[in-house]
């Protein structure tokens, strides 16, 4: 495999849990995926957990980055956590689709978050480089 791009992003948290005080549900529901609502609301600090999605979603679009990225839902960048307790991401829709035009085999991510700060990197690999369509 050969890494094809990468992506970071850093936010506040503040600006996270402002967006959720200001707009609620509907904020909620055009950003996250609702098995992403159910896990952050499960947890002690649920806004910690929605800047770190956001973070990685945006680190997502950046591996994405071609002049198409216009029309991808936010809710088709969803981060779960694997069995193992790592984040990934799962693209659906135009997302996927994108990543398949591209030839992007596997995204790898991480998230940190601290009460202040989230930040995620996300790498994009490539099975066959021969096969990147930018």
């Amino acid at each position: 495999m050969t890494i094809h791009r990468l992506g970071t992003h850093i936010v506040e948290c503040a600006r996270i849990a402002n967006m959720i005080a200001q707009h609620g549900e509907l904020f909620l529901e055009r950003v996250y995926s609702i098995g992403e609502i159910e896990y952050c609301g499960q947890q002690g600090s649920p806004h910690h957990l929605y800047a770190a999605r956001w973070a990685a979603k945006e680190a997502v679009l950046k591996v994405l980055m071609t002049r198409k990225t216009a029309g991808i839902r936010w809710t088709e960048l969803e981060v779960v956590v694997d069995s193992d307790g790592e984040p990934r991401v799962v693209l659906s829709g135009r997302a996927k689709k994108m990543a398949e035009e591209i030839g992007i085999d596997e995204i790898l991510l991480t998230i940190a978050h601290c009460r202040t700060y989230a930040t995620a990197t996300a790498i994009s690999l490539l099975e066959d480089p021969s096969s990147y369509a930018d």
